[in-house]
């Protein structure tokens, strides 16, 4: 007979699992501002903080969304030197780095245990001038669109469902600070990376990876909201209000785009 809590956390599993994969052949199938905007909606995080919703206090999911503002900025980190490798380098090389630059900047930050107020203040700051590094890259398109390989599907699936398992299994061992970390590790960015670079090649899936940027900013801003808003108000109305900054930020980067591009 199975288990009460290991049959609801291989549900957890599978949810979140399916939505990622869902959303991502969605993001497949669209140019790369399209994709970026939806690989940078909570298709990941936002499974996992649902779990964690379940399982802990507002005041934990408050701590949680402070570790994921700084998880998120080292999600930047990783844009911008896949972006910039890319160009030149292939899959192997330039996923490796890029994570090893996530976890470089996420332990650093970690470690300084930044106040909400500096996070804040540096977010926007940092991905501005990030997305004007970027901004030769934005609009590369793919020769031709390849057939996705057979592992493309399962490779997601297993990444994000061992994902949710882990956050939802550690979380209680180490603590909000660093469960917010793990909730918002690049598991779509890189599962992207690693699928679609070998596709498109290195500039086309770069210029997803840098389109992503002004939608990851747009995610530091709902994780503040969650933040502030968890404790007074409650874990679900925060988190309601986080997801719909994300949709509205993207929304409106997306409406932006259209009307730059009209004349």
């Amino acid at each position: 007979m199975i288990d009460p809590g290991l049959g609801l956390l291989l549900i957890k599993m599978a949810v979140a699992a399916a939505i990622v994969v869902s959303c991502s052949l969605l993001a497949e199938r669209s140019g790369p501002l399209l994709a970026a905007m939806i690989a940078t909606l909570p298709i990941s995080a936002g499974p996992v903080y649902v779990f964690l919703a379940l399982d802990h206090d507002a005041a934990f999911i408050s701590a949680s969304a402070l570790g994921s503002m700084s998880s998120n900025l080292s999600n930047a980190g990783l844009s911008l030197v896949y972006v910039l490798l890319a160009q030149r380098f292939g899959t192997v090389t330039c996923l490796v780095a890029a994570l090893l630059t996530f976890f470089l900047i996420v332990s650093g930050l970690h470690e300084l245990a930044l106040p909400f107020a500096v996070l804040l203040s540096v977010t926007p700051v940092v991905f501005l001038i990030l997305h004007r590094i970027v901004r030769p890259y934005l609009a590369a398109r793919p020769a031709l669109t390849p057939r996705r390989p057979w592992y493309a599907i399962p490779l997601r699936a297993a990444a994000v469902a061992a994902l949710a398992g882990t956050v939802t299994t550690v979380s209680t061992r180490v603590g909000p600070a660093w469960s917010g970390v793990l909730a918002t590790f690049p598991i779509v960015l890189s599962s992207l990376i690693a699928i679609l670079q070998p596709r498109i090649g290195g500039p086309a899936s770069a210029a997803v990876i840098a389109n992503s940027l002004l939608g990851l900013l747009g995610f530091g801003f709902a994780l503040a909201l969650v933040h502030v808003t968890a404790v007074p108000l409650g874990s679900w109305p925060a988190l309601g209000l986080g997801l719909l900054v994300c949709i509205a930020w993207n929304l409106g980067l997306m409406s932006l785009a259209r009307r730059r591009a009209a004349p």
